[in-house]
């Protein structure tokens, strides 16, 4: 059996990010599933690029403010409290605008825990 309780606050943020991530699955040795903590302020995003993955799920929830989803369908705020999923090859970029008053924090999971994304270009 294996059991680990971990400070979120605690763990180091993740170099290079454009928001502030803090890996929990790094954190406590999971293999299987992505579980990062953003804390995203007005102007950053959560991705490096807007981008898709092959395989892997994604659920983004948001703890507090609001983040914004881009999608190649539309725009979509994201409030506390609320989810937003994302299945394999499809296209987004999560973020902050600058315009916004506050920043938000928010749960993001992914499973499997590979690394398939790629850049999305839009046509």
């Amino acid at each position: 059996m294996g059991y680990h309780h971990v400070d979120v606050d605690g763990i180091d943020p993740t170099p290079d990010r454009p928001s502030v991530q803090r890996s929990i699955s790094d954190a406590v040795g999971l293999e299987n599933v992505a579980v990062n903590r953003y804390e995203v302020a007005p102007g950053e995003a959560i991705p490096l690029a807007y981008h898709y993955h092959d395989h892997q799920e994604e659920v983004f929830y948001v703890l507090s403010g609001i983040l914004t989803v881009e999608t190649p369908e539309g725009t979509h705020d994201v409030g506390a409290d609320e989810a937003f999923a994302v299945e394999p090859d499809s296209p987004q970029r999560a973020h902050v605008p600058e315009s916004a008053d506050e920043q938000a924090v928010a749960l993001v999971v992914g499973a499997p825990a590979v690394d398939d994304v790629h850049p999305y270009e839009d046509a």
